[in-house]
């Protein structure tokens, strides 16, 4: 066996010297955890065609691109209205504004997750309650929400968690069992969708009161900066969503609530509108490669990869593997030394932060989040991920364990 430049070679007598010179000579490229660089090269003249429209137009705020883009946007979701904002997690606070909650209401949020869904809760003056998640899927559990609804719950946020649903069939008949709002957090599964009992088929972040997403430049759909969305096919939501994000006002200088600045810039949505139409091939190419990995991984016994469920497509925000011997960090560190960057998110859930270690949670039962704090541990996912790339990676982790 020969390494060069990071790639191992078994040399077999059935190998010519010429086939192996070739293999020699081919230098692979450093692995990215997201490769937005070699995405961005692919459609940089579109992207600079747009900017320099926007440069010459001079609209750098609230220019003509944010309606298209808004437009476009709800378009592919097939909900009424999409409302571009600053970034995800403003989209969140702006959606729990327009639901006028009161200080002291309660929200149900997975443990198991960013922190944002839940920082802007508490930002609000209401109390997050923490609910378990499914063990399969990484999603919020809807047996440990309804062990967490309590007369002061108001709301519930489902996050689709690394690019699948949550299970909103669920979710939605105790809202309507117990009159909750449902906000979804859809920052990390732009594109997916659920797959409901009778066949019918929506976009994820379409199917509650409110769904919120971000376009932070690692998003299966992301700019080049900050930004975010808002979706509703409530029209007076809506408008008090577009009312909160402009200072509270609808007429210049006339405030009719109290409001926040969070906005959109042109330039990003000038990008944005430029890499909608690619989102669908992006997809594709993060599910492909899911599988791939999949496959070369399928025999090793003490590690568990991702499951897709039945009631949802999968856009592999993430591909996050369950590493059950317990020797989850030693791998990590092992991959690394191969050059191969590894993540793990999230290795603390939000109930055992230090900022909500005096929140609610449901009946003081999380072990499954617990537990993949302990085991998860996502590879590189990205559309320029290579064949190489992934045998290399794949190929590392076989090493570890067989060692």
């Amino acid at each position: 066996m020969k390494r060069y430049f990071g790639i191992v070679f078994v040399f077999k007598k059935s190998c010519t010297f010429a086939a192996v010179k070739i293999l020699i000579q081919t230098r692979m490229d450093a692995i990215q955890m997201v490769d937005l660089k070699n995405q961005h090269n692919k459609i940089k003249h579109e992207i600079n065609a747009a900017i320099n429209e926007v440069l010459d137009s001079a609209a750098f705020v609230k220019g003509r691109k944010i309606k298209e883009f808004e437009t476009a946007l709800a378009d592919f979701l097939n909900v009424k209205h999409a409302i571009s904002v600053g970034n995800g997690t403003d989209a969140l606070q702006i959606a729990l504004m327009a639901l006028e909650l009161k200080a002291g209401d309660e929200v149900i949020v997975p443990n198991f997750t960013f922190i944002a869904s839940a920082e802007v809760i508490a930002l609000l003056g209401l109390i997050p309650v923490f609910a378990d998640v499914d063990y399969d899927t990484f999603n919020i559990n809807a047996d440990s929400v309804k062990t967490a609804i309590s007369p002061k719950t108001k709301a519930i946020i489902p996050v689709h968690l690394f690019g699948q649903a949550a299970n909103m069939e669920k979710i939605n008949k105790l809202a309507k069992d117990y009159n909750l709002f449902v906000v979804e957090d859809n920052a990390q599964a732009i594109g997916a969708e659920y797959i409901f009992s009778e066949g019918k088929r929506k976009k994820l972040g379409t199917m509650g009161n409110l769904g919120c997403t971000s376009f932070f430049p690692s998003k299966n759909l992301g700019c080049c900066g900050d930004g975010g969305a808002i979706f509703t096919d409530n029209d007076i939501l809506a408008e008090k969503i577009r009312t909160i994000a402009n200072h509270g006002m609808k007429t210049r200088y006339y405030h009719e609530i109290l409001g926040v600045n969070s906005r959109l810039d042109t330039l990003q949505a000038a990008i944005l509108n430029v890499k909608l139409p690619h989102l669908k091939e992006y997809c594709e190419k993060r599910y492909e490669a899911a599988m791939y990995y999949n496959n070369a991984l399928a025999d090793l016994q003490q590690v568990i990869t991702p499951l897709i469920s039945d009631y949802s497509t999968h856009v592999f925000h993430q591909y996050t593997l369950k590493i059950q011997n317990g020797k989850r960090n030693e791998l990590k560190v092992f991959l690394e030394s191969r050059n191969i960057p590894a993540m793990i998110y999230y290795p603390v859930p939000l109930h055992k932060q230090n900022v909500f270690k005096f929140s609610a949670h449901a009946g003081d039962i999380l072990s499954v989040s617990e537990r993949l704090c302990d085991e998860v541990l996502s590879l590189p996912m990205h559309t320029e991920l290579s064949k190489e790339q992934q045998d290399y990676i794949a190929n590392a982790i076989k090493e570890f364990f067989n060692k």
